[in-house]
């Protein structure tokens, strides 16, 4: 001890003198030293020639004598002891402690004058460290400490403007905690704690060591977890610094110690978990009384989780959750129950609670009724975590329900959620229909649903949703028939005729002119699904005035006027299927005619040719113009020559009729894209030329279809192929045919190269093309009657075939 105390005098820069005066400490005597350890003795015995040691290094020396094989000798003098015997030096002792007590008097009394924040750094530091010393010294001297009240000053020097005093201060103080729940209260007192707390988001370093340290020693102490819990923003400090990748490994250490003592306390688990640290509350859901279970589930069901706590929370404590809903007590099942809503918000998460058994306990109690049934706003929760469920995109259907294997796309189960929809509150039969809407998601299990709400008779009552002022359930309803529209076209469709009103609430929200909502394109696909050729459903479009609000929205998106939405295409796909059901009534409907006209329908679809990567949308644009190509030659403009005059009926060399210039090619009148919707006009061919190279079959398709109506017997098909020829067509459509990727593509390749071929410059060429050659026996021998038929007679038009063949001259078609 002597040597530690002129150590730190020395490094105060005090010489021994100036330490004396200025600290009043009596001098250290030579006889209260240990001639072997050089220090203060606290239990000094005297050997038989007279010579006082301390204890503890005396018998240590006589240990090392024995151990060497000598007999024990005085350390000073050197000579053999006759005995070992040791003798208390009891009035040395005494006087040492005497000495000890008056000195560690003056030193607190000092202490206690210098802990003081205007005097100096040095005077402050000592003074710290003789509290230090003092403290250490002996277990007796913690409650002088406290009884002098140095413990306040000693936190007041918290608030010095200088580190060192600050980082000695804190350390000071956790020395005083340490082992003393009353020294503990008296450093926790006032705002200690607060202060402290503050340090460890402080930028020096040495300070968040020494602040953390502190609390971890004053969480020690149960009744004060609770105190540094409620400083605000303490645990989530902890929580960063125990996480921390950059923080010294002692204070990360020190930080994680301190928040597993504050564990001890309900209020900082729940604050814990706030805050990203969950496994505090998942071991008292797991491992606590029913009455702490109940109250971390109710917790947990509160919080707002990342995706990835979601996963973590759902992997350790689903099945207790999921056991928890299944009990009799209610108050239970409504905390597992909100619990289990927040968790199974996640995909990955809800596929974890499945596994863990959650989908038969959810549907019981979405059924039962009577004395066990659910309040209606847990029923509520029921249905939103089950909604949560099903969209997680697990394999649903393999999952029994019970011991009778039902699933949950049993007819009868399916049979039960529809009578829930049409018999509960509005807040249920959105969350039912969500779950609707993702059992219809998935192809393997649409099918099932389709049939139990055809089964059901369900579908009017479904569409009736359509008109719900609740938006959720108006959206959740419209988004169920989007799904299953492409199975129930014809019943919806049928539904939609009647004047109830569904129909027009889907034109409302088409209309919306909010951005483009998910709603909004589901409520255009819907439309968009249904026959096309249902020419009453079409003219109850009209009466809502559907067409125009659909040709404002599709040219404002082609305007980029309505950009950014992740909807935007499926907007766009919907809407142009709505347009391109007038192309499919033209005929005898000049009324449907004439709206074509107006919007310049042709233009409008050759246009939307060009939306590449939209291919329902080139796809049906291209049908459209076929549609459209195909009522041309009723509408185009044939000149009426001029009644020969009387002189020209006796003279007929003065016959000659008149030139007549600008007529169409094609169809030998006026035409224009906007009166007759002609695909010349239109510059439309080049267009549907290029998407012969779509790689979507179906866009291939719908393109060749319109380019064939140039070649159609009504038209003047040599000029046709010119016309297809100064496009660079022919060889793509020979490629279609070559290539044999459908059989309609096929036919119509087929079909069209057969009338190309019957031009004999473009056949002599073709002659030499063994690929042609080879398609066209390919679908002589493999196609349908029609096929054959028509290959027949483009391989005569290339010599491939003796033209006097009549293998099929009996065969109709």
């Amino acid at each position: 001890m002597a040597d530690s105390w002129e150590g730190h005098c020395d490094s105060a820069g005090l010489s021994d003198a100036i330490y004396h005066e200025k600290f009043h400490i009596e001098p250290i005597y030579e006889a209260f030293l240990c001639p072997l350890t050089k220090k203060i003795m606290c239990d000094p015995v005297t050997l038989e020639n007279g010579q006082t040691f301390e204890r503890e290094a005396i018998e240590k020396w006589f240990k090392e004598c024995i151990d060497s094989g000598r007999r024990p000798i005085c350390p000073l003098t050197l000579k053999e002891l006759n005995s070992t015997d040791l003798n208390p030096s009891i009035a040395l002792k005494n006087t040492i402690q005497e000495w000890s007590q008056r000195n560690e008097a003056a030193q607190l009394d000092l202490a206690h004058r210098s802990l003081t924040p205007g005097n100096s750094e040095d005077d402050n530091l000592q003074a710290l460290e003789y509290v230090i010393n003092i403290f250490q010294k002996s277990q007796s001297n913690r409650h002088v400490v406290r009884n002098v009240e140095l413990i306040p000053l000693i936190a007041d020097m918290l608030k010095s403007s200088i580190t060192r005093v600050r980082c000695k201060a804190l350390q000071t103080l956790r020395i005083v905690a340490e082992d003393d729940d009353e020294n503990k209260e008296c450093v926790a007192a006032g705002d200690t704690i607060r202060t402290t707390v503050k340090f460890l988001s402080h930028g020096h370093s040495q300070e968040r060591e020494e602040a953390v340290s502190l609390l971890y020693e004053l969480s020690k102490s149960e009744a004060l977890c609770e105190k540094i819990g409620a400083v605000n923003g303490a645990i989530l400090i902890l929580v960063g610094m125990a996480s921390s990748k950059s923080e010294n490994i002692l204070a990360i250490e020190k930080a994680e110690r301190t928040l597993k003592n504050l564990e001890k306390c309900e209020s900082n688990v729940r604050q814990m978990a706030e805050n990203g640290r969950l496994q505090p509350l998942l071991t008292l859901l797991l491992e606590a009384s029913l009455e702490t279970q109940l109250s971390m589930a109710a917790y947990l069901g509160e919080l707002v989780l990342s995706n990835d706590v979601k996963v973590f929370v759902a992997t350790v404590a689903g099945s207790a959750l999921v056991d928890i809903m299944k009990s009799a007590n209610k108050e239970a099942r409504e905390a597992a129950l909100k619990a289990l809503n927040q968790i199974s918000s996640f995909e990955t998460s809800a596929k974890i609670l499945i596994q863990a058994g959650i989908l038969p306990p959810l549907v019981k109690d979405l059924f039962t009724v009577g004395t066990n049934q659910l309040p209606m706003r847990l029923k509520e929760v029921s249905a939103t975590v089950l909604a949560n469920v099903v969209t997680s995109g697990a394999h649903i259907e393999s999952i029994p329900l019970g011991h009778d294997r039902q699933t949950l796309v049993s007819e009868d189960i399916v049979h039960n959620l529809l009578h829930l929809i049409s018999n509960t509150g509005p807040a249920i039969e959105c969350k039912l229909l969500q779950v609707l809407v993702g059992l219809t998601s998935s192809s393997t299990t649409v099918s099932n649903i389709v049939a139990a709400i055809k089964s059901s008779g369900a579908t009017i009552s479904l569409i009736q949703f359509v008109e719900a002022p609740q938006r959720d359930l108006r959206m959740a309803s419209v988004k169920l028939l989007y799904n299953i529209s492409p199975h129930m076209d014809q019943e919806i469709s049928d539904a939609l005729r009647a004047p109830a009103g569904q129909l027009s609430s889907l034109v409302k929200v088409i209309a919306e002119d909010n951005g483009i909502s998910e709603e909004q394109a589901a409520a255009a696909g819907i439309l968009g699904d249904l026959p096309e050729r249902d020419s009453g459903l079409t003219r109850r479009l009209l009466e809502e005035g559907a067409f125009s609000i659909v040709i404002s929205k599709v040219m404002r998106i082609r305007h980029g006027e309505t950009r950014g939405s992740r909807f935007v295409n499926h907007f766009l796909e919907g809407l142009v299927r709505i347009l391109s059901r007038l192309t499919y009534i033209l005929e005898d409907e000049p009324e449907i005619v004439s709206l074509a006209r107006e919007y310049n329908l042709a233009a409008v679809f050759t246009d939307l040719l060009q939306m590449n990567g939209v291919d329902k949308v080139q796809m049906v644009s291209a049908m459209a113009l076929r549609n459209l190509s195909e009522h041309s030659k009723h509408l185009t403009n044939i000149p009426v020559a001029p009644q020969p005059g009387f002189c020209c009926s006796i003279f007929p060399c003065l016959s000659k009729q008149p030139v007549i210039t600008g007529l169409c090619r094609i169809h030998h009148g006026f035409c224009s894209v906007r009166e007759s919707f002609c695909l010349v006009e239109g510059k439309a061919v080049e267009k549907l030329v290029a998407c012969l190279d779509h790689p979507n079959e179906k866009v291939v398709e719908a393109a060749l279809a319109a380019l064939c109506t140039l070649l159609d017997d009504d038209v003047d098909i040599e000029q046709g192929v010119i016309i297809l020829c100064e496009a660079e067509g022919i060889k793509p459509i020979l490629e279609v045919l070559r290539e044999n990727r459908t059989e309609i593509l096929r036919q119509r390749a087929v079909w069209a190269a057969e009338r190309i071929l019957r031009i004999e410059e473009i056949a002599y060429e073709i002659s030499g093309d063994q690929n042609v050659g080879t398609a066209l026996v390919e679908a002589f021998r493999h196609g349908d009657n029609k096929t054959r038929q028509i290959a027949e007679r483009a391989l005569k038009h290339v010599d491939k075939l003796p033209n006097f063949s009549g293998i099929f001259t009996n065969i109709g078609g």
